[in-house]
């Protein structure tokens, strides 16, 4: 039997600003991600179905780190400590601790997407990143909010369509 996942509401499609287009649309995926989580078993979210090896819980991890990288560390030019915590040493696959459970992993991405939203509505979509990867580039070679977004949006739209085939293979659950 097929489950069938509920899509979130989509922004409006009376939209024109490109502010209220990219942060609509990076909030709808936001939130996809957790819908198409939500009710995995433990051991589904920890699981790859995939000769990559990812899970679904790694992923939500990757997203996290996604946020934190771009937005806090590399436009806003945070310190972060660990900003490639979901991978280790020599590894290309995201990693979740053993100890890590769904909802650490799933406070730690909505941590960062607050974080990130703050640091959006304290900018301008022209204004530059203070670093890109913790070092301080040419003022030229800063990527735009703007950019920083849309690359974000990318990004999710991509993994919001791995996912999409996680969960199938996990459950048979489909949907936006």
């Amino acid at each position: 039997m097929v489950q069938r996942i509920e899509p979130a509401a989509e922004p409006p499609v009376t939209l024109t600003s490109p502010y209220d287009l990219l942060t609509g649309y990076l909030d709808f995926h936001r939130d996809t991600v957790l819908r198409k989580l939500a009710g995995m078993s433990d051991e589904e979210l920890r699981n790859s179905r995939l000769p990559s090896g990812w899970s679904p819980l790694g992923l939500l991890k990757h997203l996290a780190g996604v946020e934190l990288r771009w937005l806090q560390w590399g436009f806003h030019g945070e310190t972060v400590e660990e900003p490639w915590a979901e991978f280790t040493a020599g590894s290309r696959v995201w990693h979740v601790d053993p100890g890590e459970s769904f909802e650490d992993v799933k406070t730690f991405f909505q941590e960062q997407c607050a974080r990130s939203r703050a640091t959006v509505a304290a900018a301008r979509l022209e204004d530059r990143a203070a670093t890109l990867g913790g070092k301080v580039p040419a003022d030229e070679d800063r990527p735009t909010l703007i950019w920083i977004l849309f690359h974000l949006l990318q990004e999710y739209a991509r993994h919001v369509g791995h996912l999409d085939v996680a969960r199938e293979l996990a459950d048979g659950a489909v949907g936006e």
